[in-house]
């Protein structure tokens, strides 16, 4: 049985787990104080074209959203979230387990309006009840959207303008950013991103590595100043940190973190047009690696005993609007199959 259900399904990239290999009997430092978490810093600084950016390595997206959240929030602090947002639907309640409320906005494709966010923070403002509310900090956007789309530079830096004049932090959502950066619709680099907010991170776990994330912050001063701290009483900090900087060390040597998402949008982009030529309907035009196809039940019956898929949202007339989601790990024979189970629909 193949499977598209998510793109972090299979374990690490070939490149990294010879790295790891290589660098196995190797005594470091631990808790991300080694040589190779040292390397990767290096790496991605470069990368940023940021020399003194501060960046930590944690172990996973919910954990990463969690502790970065709580850091940079005070106890009556907010963030702002698409409806949507992952950090809104699918943690669990993380950030409010940490003491903060994620208040919602309309998503439109996932994505928040720049337009509506600085009605909302003008209502909140003009409220002579403010003062009685969860007070608005932070805005929260993830880079892919939870539906695969994305910003445009143009649609961050208004984000980032309103931010500025509410003075609130801006947090980019990386989980994903590898196939957002390269996608042929991205019109950012990695450097104007940095630039363009507080804090954000560069996925690891779902862009090839077993696990991690990388956290920037592109100026240091807006680093909090205990935030190992705050990572280890957030139980995100690994004691054999250099598994994680021993992977960010790999993805970010010849190119391999761009080369693996442009070719996971290769091939979701063949996908996208598996079901286009049976005249099948999308629900959202993704340019990333995740594609959202709409299936009748007798479609997805079809489909479910042969191909591994997420049910994303019911729609009326037994329709749903499905998931399917390629990787650095998808080969040309899965799609093969997966285009002869299509066709047969």
């Amino acid at each position: 049985m193949i499977s598209f259900t998510c793109d972090y399904s299979e374990g690490a990239h070939p490149a990294i787990l010879e790295k790891l290999a290589l660098t196995n009997m190797i005594q470091a430092p631990g808790y991300g104080e080694d040589e190779f978490c040292a390397s990767a810093i290096e790496k991605i600084r470069t990368a940023l074209g940021k020399p003194s950016a501060k960046v930590f390595f944690l172990v996973g997206g919910t954990q990463t959203n969690s502790t970065v959240i709580d850091a940079m929030l005070a106890g009556h602090e907010g963030v702002i979230a698409a409806e949507s947002g992952h950090i809104a639907v699918h943690e669990a309640g993380a950030i409010e387990f940490s003491g903060h409320k994620v208040i919602t906005l309309p998503g439109h494709k996932g994505k928040i309006d720049a337009g509506e966010l600085k009605a909302w923070l003008q209502n909140f403002h003009g409220d002579g009840a403010w003062q009685h509310m969860v007070y608005p900090a932070m805005v929260y956007i993830s880079f892919p959207s939870e539906y695969g789309t994305l910003y445009s530079k143009a649609e961050i830096a208004a984000i980032r303008e309103i931010c500025r004049e509410y003075k609130m932090k801006l947090f980019v959502d990386g989980a994903r950013l590898g196939y957002g950066l390269a996608s042929p619709e991205c019109d950012l680099t990695l450097p104007e991103l940095a630039e363009l907010c507080d804090v954000f991170y560069i996925g690891g776990t779902k862009v090839g590595a077993l696990c991690g994330e990388a956290v920037v912050f592109p100026e240091p001063e807006t680093a909090p100043a205990a935030f190992f701290t705050i990572i280890k009483q957030h139980g995100a900090l690994l004691a054999k940190g250099r598994l994680l900087g021993i992977q960010f060390d790999a993805l970010f040597s010849d190119g391999l973190y761009m080369n693996i998402s442009r070719s996971a949008i290769g091939k979701a982009m063949r996908v996208k047009s598996m079901f286009q030529k049976k005249g099948i309907p999308f629900h959202i035009d993704s340019p990333t690696n995740q594609q959202f196809p709409i299936l009748t039940k007798s479609q997805i019956d079809s489909l479910k005993d042969k191909v591994m898929f997420e049910i994303w949202e019911k729609l009326p007339g037994e329709r749903s609007v499905t998931r399917f989601a390629t990787s650095w790990a998808t080969t040309e024979a899965q799609l093969d199959e997966l285009e002869s189970y299509i066709s047969n629909l």
